[in-house]
Formats: structure tokens, C-alpha cells, sequence
């Protein structure tokens, strides 16, 4: 079984551990000189579907150390999206989630068997493959693929006060810019940049960019 490695972005983590985002991306060249395609994964979602079985979350391809499943795998027009959830029951879950908190965790790899795939120059294009496991891992060899999210019901009162059209204090709106991705400092800047000069219209403009701007750091 071959492996392939995509870098590891967590935007939100809290202590259920659920991760949300993409395992593979299309048509980037990783270090190992492999591009994955489009259609490569529809095949073997689908046979898993009808067959019942379920692709693996292992702890770095190690088969004696699964950590967590995958509630849902999906193949769209970027790559190969999933949502899944570390069980905090398992001992080495618990310590994966503490790394990934610490930073320590650098991606994602899946592993799988290569069903056909063709040369492209001095690269190899990868059209079929068979899914076996997601694992997190220490080393990431892709930089594109990224978890979008790693979070338990973290923001959701946040949103439902905006819903209601009430204003967040400073800490909760860095609480949920935390919860989008944002650094600490990030988040800081951004929530003195949205909070400053609420209520003037005229500013509105002006105070939007600032606060994109701090948005991206």
C-alpha cells in the first residue's frame, strides 16, 4: 500500500475532536512527484458504500492504533473531502488531539493502492485508486490539502447571539474569530478592528478593509 501526505491546517479544536476538511487536493504535484486527478476516489467511496466498509483512522498508517472514524468521505471538484471525529475514549486519540493543539501533528495522509494512473513528463498522475485509511501524521509531504475544521460545538452560541442581532463583547468576538482559523494575535487585532467605531456609519467602509486586513494577519 503507498501513502501520500498533505500538510495540516486546524482551524478550530476543542476536546471532542471532530475534524472536518480535505484529505486530498487535485491537480498539485507533491514532493513525491505524484499529482492526484479528479475522479480518482469516486470509484472506491462508491464500493466502500456498497460493500460496507470503512476507510481507516489510524494513527501514522499504524493498523494496531486506529484513533478515530470517518462519518463521511466525498469526492467534489477540489479533492477529497471528510468529517470524522477522534474517539477520546482511545488513549493515543487523546494524545493526537493534544499534539495537533501543540502543533506537533503536520498533516494528513492517506493511504491507498494505485488502480491506474499514467506519465505526465516526469510525474506521475494518479486516475484510480482504492482508499484504505486518513491518518494524521507527524511529516506532511503535500501543502495544499488542509483540516478546515477540528471542533465540538464550539462557536454555536456565538452565532446564535449574531442571529439575534446582538453584539459580541471583545472575547467573544476573538472567540470566534479563533474558531475561523485566526491566530491569537489574529484574532486580537480583529476584534479591536470590528469593535472599534461601531455605530458610525461614515467610518463603515474604512473599518471593513482594516478589519479584512486583520482578518488575514
Amino acid at each position: 500500500m503507498e501513502t501520500k501526505d498533505f500538510s495540516l491546517e486546524i482551524k478550530t479544536l476543542s476536546d471532542e475532536g471532530v475534524i472536518e476538511g480535505y484529505a486530498s487536493t487535485f491537480g498539485n504535484v507533491d514532493k513525491g512527484g505524484d499529482k492526484v486527478m479528479p475522479g480518482a476516489f469516486v470509484e472506491s467511496l462508491a464500493k466502500a458504500r456498497q460493500t460496507g466498509r470503512t476507510v481507516k483512522m489510524l494513527w501514522n498508517h499504524d493498523p494496531s492504533q486506529p484513533i478515530g472514524v470517518w462519518d463521511d468521505l466525498a469526492e467534489d471538484a477540489k479533492g477529497l473531502w471528510g468529517k470524522g471525529r477522534l474517539v477520546m475514549d482511545v488513549p493515543k486519540a487523546r494524545e493526537t488531539l493534544a499534539l495537533m493543539k501543540a502543533g506537533a501533528v503536520g498533516g494528513l495522509s492517506i493511504g491507498y493502492i494505485t488502480k491506474s494512473s499514467e506519465p505526465d513528463g516526469n510525474y506521475r498522475l494518479l486516475k484510480t485508486v482504492d482508499l484504505y485509511e486518513v491518518s494524521p501524521v507527524t511529516f506532511p509531504m503535500n501543502e495544499r490539502a488542509k483540516i478546515t475544521s477540528a471542533k465540538s460545538e464550539g462557536c454555536e452560541d456565538l452565532i446564535e447571539k449574531l442571529s439575534a442581532g446582538d453584539r459580541l463583547t471583545e472575547r467573544e468576538f476573538e472567540r470566534l474569530a479563533k474558531g475561523l482559523g485566526l491566530s491569537n494575535s489574529q484574532a486580537e487585532r480583529a476584534a479591536r478592528v470590528h469593535l472599534k467605531g461601531q455605530g458610525e456609519p461614515a467610518k463603515a467602509e474604512d473599518e471593513a478593509a482594516r478589519f479584512w486586513a486583520a482578518m488575514r494577519g
